[in-house]
């Protein structure tokens, strides 16, 4: 591999890195779940969990963690016994939310078409 080569796959891996890392974190099955769920207004973390179908609260916790490191959730203690938690999505995460809704808009209008292609590749590729 020539030297140029090398330095154009850095330049690319370094740009794209950033994107994929974000990408990974926010568009996973459980990052998206919470987001949703979160957009309602403040939400307390029984009410995640009761919410989204299936995640453990090691999940829950390790996700909610993880969307508040990237600045996607805010995560607010209230002085009471026992403590009272509520999750928020920040303006970054309300931003992407609207990005979110409109991607199920766009998965809702072209699901048959999605599932004509899918059906046609599949008896194509069975008759190969």
């Amino acid at each position: 591999m020539s030297r140029s080569h090398t330095r154009v796959s850095k330049e690319v891996t370094d740009e794209a890195c950033p994107l994929v890392e974000v990408i990974d974190h926010v568009a996973g099955k459980w990052s998206i779940s919470i987001l949703v769920a979160a957009a309602r207004g403040p939400v307390r973390f029984t009410e995640l969990e009761r919410a989204i179908e299936g995640i453990s609260r090691r999940m829950l916790t390790l996700n909610l963690r993880r969307l508040e490191r990237d600045g996607l959730l805010t995560r607010t203690v209230h002085p009471t016994v026992p403590p009272k938690v509520e999750y928020g999505l920040t303006a970054m995460a309300q931003e992407l939310y609207s990005y979110l809704t409109g991607l199920v808009d766009w998965a809702e209008r072209h699901r048959g078409a999605i599932v004509r292609a899918r059906a046609a590749y599949d008896t194509t590729a069975a008759a190969r």
